[in-house]
């Protein structure tokens, strides 16, 4: 069989355009490999010897998979009868049979992979005919597993390769090693054999929301909305404008296949279609408006793909998903036993444990994560691995799910360019190991980085630009007229075509090439290529149909529909045991909930303090039952937070089929056990016995069981409301009115006699009042409670008990006893026989709203899909953009360009733009921190300029300390200790520094409701001096926006990703708004480029350059850019790890001054299509801490470089120095303009703020509304009662409630503003802190007083309060009062919480401990006289007097039938009234007869009854007054606490130090 014909090839070249005439671009054969023939080969899997291979079928045309596997590690079959390594798994039926030596020129067709697992990842280069076949079994192995992981794991495809270092002995101990892993033993299961391998998609067509622009709503629509609506009815009105009803076609028509083994690499400028087309093809489609054409994975279609196989199709989004308080370990080992085969697709006698062992090992070795196995994976809170070490976490994730298909969306967004091609590497060596379809979406791709990707698709405006193999697509763009510039790596170049501006024609053909994404799109079309790509199709389908064959003989039951590995009850277990891990994960939070109970329950059991068991303890004892109740079901509202931050991480779960979500739901309500059960048992045992509650073994065990379930099932109803709500926004709403539902309709505030019909429904779907009653019944079924005064009537020196009788419910004439089941039945309508039935309603309730979460997790769909929209300022769209806005047709949508901002003239000059005169310098600069044990050093000596004109670049390895030196010049380094000298013209820094720089941030924080030219403005008035007119501003500002090509969109607001400007804009406008300010000294930029696509970085460092040109003095940090923008800078600063400078100084034309300084000093030459960033880092060994050789920033201080630059710095402080001190104007203002000016600044732009976002305002109205309407109705048309004028006082109290969700609404708001301030504008000095502070408290007022009308009006009519003015008026200005004091107090909270959840968090806790001592939930009479002090600073304590003495005074009190206490009258009395004369005259109330049977009413008027609260009329205007006096000490707390968190705190250590 050693002759075995094989496939025979053709060596010719083609497609090479002929002068002048369209392109020729490269025909299908230098695609595909030019024409073969096939011939019979073995049956994949056995040896050629095998006599059974003579009888083999003829093979299906051979398709070519992935190109990048080595040559080396390839082998001609008819040798493998001789080889000593283990069988070396055939994955597939496209396997090739034929040897490696088929090469063409560059066009690598048929490899390894069937044969290799892992082949490598090297660029294929041209093999001599005449090479010889290796035999691989003539060594035994030398190296270990370790040595072998590490060589696979270092694999590159540039030509530094692996395989130059290592002999084909080394490769073949590597596939062997790898076989072992993924091969042949582990695919012979009937599992892996039905695999849906490789991917087809045919006349793809997508269609999605949105016109790409919309106008920015405000307030004004509420008002303004149905005006407009009646004007466009009238005859010539106008049609709308905005909105995103209207449909856009994303995706036109893409047709093509990347087979098993291949990687596809998808570009197109940001917003071009590139997420949209990887969600389609990883099978993610909800959100789109509809998904035409075919998608086919293996020959299946996309539906039963999504119901039966969904785990074998993978989306993975940019951000890394996963849980941050996890480690990772657990994150990989969760993966692997949620995705463990069945025991026929595992190694004989291989356990599930061994398999993810043994997993586990080899890929943490694999991605160089075995390391960080025990570290956390953190987040933004927690800290945890780096973000390329988490990136490689969720590569490993996805290879333990061995989807066949994988999408992932522009995952390098943040990670410098070694650890992207590490990432990419980790992606090759994937797709080759497990036969994967892989496609990557890049903004930056280099070189070496595009080297790795068999197929490239190039996407402009939604249209296919190419699809094709990688090699040829710059021939082929070439051949359309298209000139690639010197340097320029080939995805730059591909990217740049679909860019108008960025393009460049070949001379002679300005009117041959493409204009446009449709004649791009035609180009392609009428392309060989195209055709080519067609045929592939075809090709590949024909041989897809032997893998559905396969497939349906391995189709049994257990495969047919395996969406999960794993059962269902395996998948609750490996949930439930990850929650507890994610939730042990984090000690501080668990252990500060605990904590924070043990405090409440200390606080509210000694108020409730040994209560007697008298008719005193009676109230009281309803009191701290109802609290137990309402506390633990106030802490499960913490869950609804949680519950949104970890459902992305559940979607990508379910999309990988790890798991159903109905399992996770499961599992918390497993995992909430035991976490309810100890929250409630530390509550539960500290105030049971503490309040003397009755201490029966059956009485307090059935308590706690009661609360443990209502607490549970709460959790599980927050839940329920988060599954079912779209965000967390729509879920507080909800909150807001149900926890009010769930308070009132409990039973305690409104006894059920008193509950109107429409809504005492609401009781018997209320657990809450289940788990009352029950608590209830089992309190006070066996005690007797012993009447006592004031409850004792008549009480007096001559009274005999018989003829005395009991106030409260349930007594009997006669009898100063009253049996506590007689007083619940009376006065609740509860009975001790329902105990167990209301157990088990709640516990019904909990499976029901556990149920329901399942199902609402089961339904919930990610996020829909659409078109980034630019979003307007009404009025200032351009014409173009208003046209097809009022058209709202989707064709114009189409057509009309999508605003970009970048009309512009590339050869305008700068003209107007300020220059700069000063030079800035620094010698010696070290930094250094204080650590665990001693101190680290992050700079050391570190000396450098930076001039006008020149453009400096600050470069270094990851961690070189880069930006640390960037915040160390700018001053704005707050911790550890700075040592050097920092001079402006050879003198001191002066007071403006921070204001006369311009630091672009890297993060690019704005205001989201602002409009460029409104963020502008803004910059140039608190920026520029106070010297400067309004006028100039202004007219700079215009001049900014021209300079930043932004003249299209300086009316569009700043808004968020997706909804807004872009990143690229985001970037110009960052580094505009510090121009704005007309730098006066420099400008610093860090990291200007990250997360661009490699045209907006281009035209990011372009725009640098002009403003070098122009005279400014720029330092701007830079993660490895590519040749061509690094051609940009000037000069160049250089840093090792450790913070050294490895070179300093002009880089030269071609960088040839830097480069010829490293090969003097011994670095290896620089090859001449090298990129210059890449050589540098290189050479010093960047990123590679094993590295020997030279210290190279040892090797700079000792060379005359150094020296010279040195003599350079002293030479500069020194001419500066003389020219500048007779003119020069010292201007050491810390800010530029007045305070008064800047508080006007900031507060008109946080009015503008809250007038832009409606969202906000609706859901504060809203709230207002919805609540006062239900109060309002819960206590419709009061009579005059007794129990009325409880219901009364109720109503006050319900009013309070409302505060929590409000606050809640408005914390984020304010640490919105604060977050702005403290991340840009404090350290620009734009203004003091107080002007931020000003502007959050004043925006509230108006919004206030309307929310405030809004609930008075809706709450105080209907139910019947006092109509006289007076009354009227103080209630409505105490209303007003309410609303400040919320506002102030929730604002107070948040000034001194680092976060949104530690501020959302601390609501309830402060405010149960406000409302538990206003004398509501405890009259004052029973207070313990230890905390009498905090009822009487409690700030509601004086709100509720205020409210309840206005409003029931004067109201004569009538008592219904069951509200008498009945005595019989002693027989020497003439009447009742003589009898009680003295007691009614020093208790109050009133007494009637009835039938020789005196009825005594406890309280006469509605005053009598507010003094039993110790309340009074006549103090209402010293309340009122108080209450004022609260509002204004939580504004005070608000200034001193934001003044504390931004570096006050320091001040006053310091005092206190010196004072010590």
């Amino acid at each position: 069989m050693a002759d075995n014909p094989v496939a025979s090839r053709s060596h010719t070249e083609e497609g090479t355009p002929g002068p002048g005439s369209w392109p020729s671009p490269p025909g299908p054969s230098s695609i595909r490999g030019d024409s073969y023939t096939t011939a019979p080969a073995p049956i994949p899997g056995t040896s050629s010897s095998s006599p059974r291979a003579e009888e083999a079928p003829p093979l299906q045309p051979l398709p070519p998979t992935s190109r990048k596997s080595s040559d080396k590690t390839t082998t001609n079959i008819a040798n493998a009868g001789t080889l000593e390594i283990p069988p070396l798994p055939v994955n597939n039926d496209f396997s090739p049979s034929s040897p490696s030596d088929y090469k063409l020129r560059q066009t690598p067709t048929a490899t390894s992979i069937g044969i290799s697992p892992l082949a490598a990842t090297e660029t294929i280069r041209p093999t001599p005919t005449n090479r010889q076949n290796t035999n691989l079994g003539r060594t035994t192995s030398q190296l270990n597993e370790d040595e072998i992981i590490r060589i696979l794991s270092r694999r590159k495809t540039n030509f530094s390769s692996v395989a130059e270092d290592h002999d084909p002995e080394t490769n073949a101990e590597i596939e062997a090693l790898l076989s072992s892993i993924f091969g042949t033993s582990r695919q012979q299961g009937s599992q892996e054999k039905a695999r849906h391998l490789g991917v087809v998609f045919k006349d793809v067509v997508v269609k999605g929301q949105g016109l790409g622009a919309a106008l920015q709503p405000t307030n004004g629509d509420f008002f303004l909305g149905p005006l407009r609506a009646v004007r466009r009815l009238l005859p010539g009105g106008k049609k709308m404008v905005g909105g995103t009803d209207a449909v856009r076609t994303l995706i036109h028509g893409f047709s093509g296949c990347v087979r098993p083994g291949e990687m596809c690499l998808v570009l197109g400028r940001p917003g071009s279609g590139c997420s949209t087309f990887l969600k389609v093809i990883g099978n993610q489609r909800s959100g789109f408006v509809e998904v035409n054409g075919d998608v086919t994975y293996g020959g299946t279609d996309h539906e039963t793909m999504r119901r039966k196989y969904r785990g074998e199709v993978l989306y993975n989004p940019e951000d890394d998903l996963h849980y941050a308080t996890l480690s990772v370990g657990d994150t990989l080992k969760f993966a692997l036993e949620t995705r463990t085969p069945s025991k026929d697709s595992r190694r004989e006698g291989e356990s599930r444990k061994d398999y993810v062992r043994e997993f586990l090992r080899v890929v943490s070795k694999l991605f160089w994560i075995e390391h960080t196995l025990d570290t956390k994976v953190g987040g933004e809170i927690v800290r945890g691995v780096s973000g390329g070490e988490k990136k490689r976490v969720s590569i490993a994730e996805a290879m333990v799910t061995k989807a066949s298909v994988q999408c992932w969306d522009n995952s390098t967004k943040g990670l410098d360019a070694s650890t992207a091609i590490e990432y990419v590497e980790s992606l090759r060596t994937l797709s080759n190991m497990v036969n994967n379809s892989t496609l990557v979406a890049l903004y930056q791709a280099g070189e070496s980085l595009y080297q790795l990707f068999d197929k490239v698709l190039l996407i402009d405006e939604g249209r296919c630009a190419y699809f094709g193999p990688t090699e040829n697509a710059r021939a082929y763009f070439e051949g359309l007229g298209f000139v690639c510039p010197p340097r320029w790596t080939t995805a730059d170049f591909l990217t740049s075509v679909t860019d108008r501006h960025e393009r460049q024609i070949k001379q002679g053909w300005e009117d041959r090439v493409p204009r446009n994404a449709e004649e791009l799109e035609q180009a392609y079309q009428q392309s060989e290529i195209a055709a080519a790509t067609q045929k592939d199709i075809a090709e590949f389908e024909s041989a897809v149909a032997t893998q559905q064959e396969e497939r349906r003989r391995q189709a049994t039951e257990k495969i047919r529909a395996r969406n999960y590995a794993i059962p269902f009850h395996k998948q609750v277990y490996a949930c439930t045991k990850r929650q507890f891990l994610v939730m042990v994960g984090d000690p501080v939070s668990l252990g500060g909930k605990w904590g924070g109970i043990l405090f409440q329950s200390l606080i509210v059991g000694s108020l409730f303090y040994n209560l007697p068991p008298d008719s005193n303890g009676v109230f009281p004892r309803g009191g701290i039952l109802f609290f137990t109740l309402l506390f633990n079901a106030l802490l499960a509202l913490a869950e609804l937070t949680a519950a949104f931050y970890s459902i992305p991480i559940l979607l990508k779960h379910k999309s990988f089929s790890f798991y159903r979500p109905s399992a996770y739901a499961i599992a918390l309500f497993v995992v909430d056990l035991p976490l309810c059960f100890i929250q409630v048992f530390i509550w539960n045992i500290v105030v049971y016995f503490m309040s003397g509650l009755q201490r029966t073994a059956s009485q307090f065990f059935i308590s706690l069981l009661i609360v443990f379930i209502i607490t549970a099932s709460m959790y599980a109803f927050f839940r329920m409301i988060g599954a079912f709500s779209a965000s967390l926004d729509v879920a507080t709403r909800i909150t807001g009115v149900a926890i009010q539902a769930l308070i009132v309709y409990t039973g305690y505030l409104i006894p059920p006699s008193s509950m109107h019909p429409w809504f005492s429904w609401l009781r018997w779907i209320n657990p809450i009042q289940y788990g009352f009653e029950a608590l209830m019944a089992n309190e006070f079924y066996n005690l007797n409670i012993q009447c006592v005064p004031p409850m004792l009537v008549p009480v007096g020196p001559n009274v005999d008990p018989q003829y005395q009788s009991c106030a409260l419910q349930g007594s009997q004439p006669g009898t100063t006893i009253v049996r506590g089941e007689d007083y619940i039945q009376t006065q609740f309508t509860y009975s001790r026989s329902h105990l167990w039935r209301n157990i088990g309603f709640a516990i019904a309730f909990w499976m029901f709203f556990v149920v329901m979460t399942a199902v609402g997790l089961e339904l919930k769909k990610p996020n829909s899909g659409g078109a980034a929209v630019t979003v307007f300022k009404r009025g200032q769209a351009p014409a173009v953009v208003k046209k097809a806005m009022e058209k709202r047709d989707v064709e114009v949508g189409e057509k009309e360009p999508v605003v970009t901002g970048d009309e512009h003239n590339p050869e305008e000059a700068t003209v107007g733009v300020a220059r700069n005169e000063s030079v800035f310098t620094w010698q010696g600069v070290t930094y250094t921190i204080p650590v665990k044990g001693g101190r680290k050093t992050l700079l050391d000596d570190v000396s450098g300029y930076v001039r006008p004109g020149k453009l400096t670049a600050l470069m270094g390895e990851s961690g070189a300390g880069k930006t640390t030196l960037l915040n160390t010049l700018a001053q704005r380094i707050k911790f550890g200790k700075v040592a050097g000298d920092f001079l402006v013209d050879g003198r001191p820094l002066p007071k403006s520094f921070q204001r006369a720089t311009g630091f672009a941030e890297q993060q690019d924080i704005h205001e989201p409701t602002a409009t460029v030219r409104e963020a502008l403005r803004f910059s140039a008035l608190l920026r520029q001096p106070k010297e400067v007119s309004l006028e100039e501003k202004y007219e700079y500002v215009e001049t900014i926006i021209k300079l930043l090509e932004m003249e299209d969109i300086a009316g569009a607001t700043v808004g968020s990703q997706g909804s807004g400007l872009n990143q690229e804009q985001r970037k110009r406008l960052t580094i505009g708004v510090e121009l704005a300010s007309k730098p006066a000294l420099l400008m610093f930029l860090d990291e200007p480029t990250s997360g661009l696509d490699s045209n907006a970085a281009f035209n990011v460092v372009r725009f640098l350059r002009k403003l070098a040109d122009s005279g400014q003095a720029i330092l701007c940090t830079i993660h490895q850019p590519s040749a061509v923008l690094f051609e940009h800078f000037d000069d160049l600063l250089l840093l090792k790890s450790g913070g050294r400078v490895v070179y300093h100084g002009p880089l030269g034309n071609d960088s040839h001054t830097m480069i010829k300084y490293f090969e003097s000093k011994g670095a290896p030459r620089c090859p001449k299509d090298k990129n210059p960033a890449e050589y540098m880092l290189e050479a010093i060994g960047a990123g590679d801490p094993n590295r020997k050789g030279n210290d190279w920033a040892e090797v700079w201080s000792n060379s005359a470089n150094h020296a010279q630059r040195i003599e350079e710095i002293n030479q500069l402080i020194t001419t500066r120095f003389s020219q500048t001190s007779e003119n020069r104007i010292d201007d050491n203002r810390e800010f530029a303009m007045p305070w008064g000016t800047q508080v006007l600044a900031v507060v008109r732009r946080t009015f503008v703020n809250y007038w832009r976002t409606p969202e906000y305002t609706i859901g504060k109205f809203a709230l207002h509304i919805f609540t006062g309407l239900f109060n309002s109705f819960t206590f419709y048309k009061l009579a005059n009662t007794s129990i009325d004028m409880q219901s009364r006082f109720f109503s006050i109290f319900m009013t309070l409630t409302i505060s929590p969700p409000l606050i809640q609404q408005l914390q984020p708001k304010f640490l919105h503003f604060r977050d702005l301030f403290q991340a840009r504008e404090h350290a620009s000095k734009i203004y003091h802190w107080s002007a931020f502070v000003i502007g959050a408290i004043l925006v509230e007022i108006p919004y206030s007083i309307v929310a405030g009308t809004l609930y008075f009006v809706a709450w105080y009519y209907p139910i019947g309060f006092p109509r006289d003015s007076f009354t009227v008026g103080y209630t409505y200005f105490l209303m007003l009062l309410f609303e400040f004091y919320y506002v102030s107090f929730g604002q107070a909270i948040a000034a001194f919480s680092p976060n949104e959840l530690l501020a959302s968090l601390l609501v309830p806790v402060f405010f149960l401990f406000v409302v538990a001592f206003c004398g509501v939930v405890v009259p004052y009479a029973s207070i313990p006289k230890f905390w009498r002090f905090v009822y009487w600073v409690s700030p509601f304590k004086y709100l509720v007097s205020g409210y309840l003495g206005a409003l029931v005074h004067d109201i004569p009190v009538r008592c219904a039938r069951d509200e008498f206490a009945r005595f019989p009258l002693p027989p020497n009395v003439a009447n009742c009234a003589e009898y009680t004369a003295s007691f009614v005259q020093r208790m109050g109330g009133y007494v009637e007869e009835e039938d020789g049977v005196c009825k005594f009413c406890q309280y006469r008027d509605g005053d009598e009854f507010a003094a039993s609260f110790n309340v009074s009329y006549d103090y209402r205007w010293r309340d009122f007054g108080i209450f004022w006096a609260y509002i204004v000490f939580n504004l005070a707390v608000v200034f001193f606490s934001t003044w504390c968190f931004l570096g006050g705190w320091r001040r006053i250590v310091r005092v206190f130090k010196r004072q010590k």
